[in-house]
């Protein structure tokens, strides 16, 4: 429990530094500064993996599934190159909704870190489900698998994800019926008088929408990550991680995505993997170097593809 409540606390300080310091002042994040947040971000969640590996190496935190050291830092890598693989969609969406709604970039950092305390809470709570559902009916792994298996084929034959309206969704429709909504967009306001009402500003609508879209995915990468183990430390750790890097990811690559379009097939191989290791899971179990090799060849293969497809249309 002290160690749940120490990683909980680091994280609510920083996003307080954060938000108190580091982003006091909105203003337009370039690509240098996002580089260098998300190469720290990267750092820190690598060097996150020593940690657990003292933790699991005594008496430091429950270890309901008796993972030895080794195999606890293996597990959080490969959980967190899954949280970050998938977190390529969801900036994709975020980039979406703020041409939709029109968010200066300068003020896209704030919509953003509120979002990530929704998503955090949000996460939270499904890992904690997903975690008592396996534990208790050990056959909703093959529902899982089958989930993710349906997914990846879903993501192969489709592109709807791509052709997302945020203004014809359900979320934002709903939204406008329970209360004001206004265009006018006052500096970094949630909410403004108007007609003496609280009104909400594009901000909050566009806030609304990513946290929505946030669960969303999240029924895809939870289930993914609990493929990997089912110990909620590990797997909440690393989608914290993955979840804090997503800000400063996302304002490193907004402007860079189509120059990564083979990531989609990556990410396909990798949801079709961990489906099929949770589906074979009493006749086979994957060994944990082997799932780390095979989910980070899919990362730089799609990378390496991508960017030699961009250099040869550019020849």
């Amino acid at each position: 429990m002290i160690v749940w409540i120490l990683f909980i606390t680091s994280v609510l300080i920083f996003l307080g530094l954060d938000l108190g310091i580091f982003n006091r002042n909105p203003h337009i994040i370039s690509s240098k500064e996002a580089g260098i947040w998300t190469a720290i971000w990267v750092t820190l969640s690598f060097l996150f993996s020593g940690v657990i590996y003292w933790l699991y190496s005594g008496d430091h935190i429950a270890n309901p599934d008796g993972l030895n050291s080794s195999q606890a830092m293996l597990k959080y890598i490969t959980g967190y190159l899954i949280e970050l693989s998938l977190s390529i969609d969801n900036i994709f969406i975020i980039a979406v909704i703020f041409s939709a709604f029109k968010i200066p970039r300068k003020y896209q950092h704030r919509v953003l870190f509120w979002g990530i305390i929704g998503a955090i809470i949000f996460r939270a709570l499904m890992i904690l489900f997903g975690v008592i559902l396996i534990h208790k009916f050990s056959w909703m792994t093959y529902i899982f698998g089958v989930f993710l298996i349906f997914t990846a084929v879903k993501m192969l034959f489709t592109k709807d994800e791509h052709e997302f309206n945020p203004k014809k969704s359900l979320v934002y429709r709903l939204l406008k019926k329970t209360m004001p909504v206004t265009h006018e967009i006052n500096n970094e306001h949630f909410f403004i008088k108007h007609n003496h009402k609280n009104t909400a500003t594009p901000l909050f609508v566009a806030l609304i929408v990513i946290e929505t879209m946030d669960v969303l995915f999240a029924i895809d990468s939870v289930p993914a990550i609990l493929s990997i183990t089912s110990d909620p430390f590990i797997v909440f750790s690393s989608n914290i991680f993955a979840i804090l890097g997503l800000r400063s990811m996302y304002f490193f690559l907004a402007n860079m995505l189509e120059k990564f379009s083979f990531l989609e097939y990556s990410l396909i191989a990798i949801l079709s993997f961990v489906g099929i290791k949770m589906l074979i899971v009493d006749l086979y179990k994957f060994p944990e170097w082997l799932s780390l090799l095979f989910i980070a060849l899919a990362l730089v293969t799609g990378i390496i593809v991508s960017l030699k497809m961009v250099k040869h249309e550019k020849n």
